[in-house]
């Protein structure tokens, strides 16, 4: 498991992009059409994904193979239901604590 993403939904994708390039003088890293738009923590260690969609904000690790990693954890709570991304698939859990985190995978990015 990598952390890659540190996802943050928002209802203005136009200001928070404003905010993170100007106010935190982020780098854009990447765009997805109209609702996502993701900058390099300053490290370069991992990725803010800014969304219009309407999942939990949460931390995003990145595995291998995403149907086997809930294999192997049966015993944690599937919170939001897997769905497809470019070239994987992507799932979100419960964490104490009334969080989420996601885990994802790319195998044919």
């Amino acid at each position: 498991m990598k952390l890659r993403f540190i996802y943050q939904p928002v209802p203005d994708l136009a200001e928070a992009v404003a905010f993170h390039r100007e106010d935190l003088q982020f780098e854009e890293a990447w765009r997805d059409g109209d609702d996502t738009v993701a900058f390099w923590l300053p490290d370069r260690s991992a990725q803010v994904m800014l969304s219009t969609t309407k999942q939990p904000a949460g931390p995003m690790y990145l595995v291998d193979d995403l149907d086997a990693w809930i294999s192997e954890h049966p015993g944690i709570a599937i919170l939001v239901a897997t769905y497809e991304i470019p070239g994987g698939s992507v799932a979100g859990f419960c964490a104490p604590g009334d969080n989420v985190f996601y885990v994802f995978d790319q195998p044919h990015a």
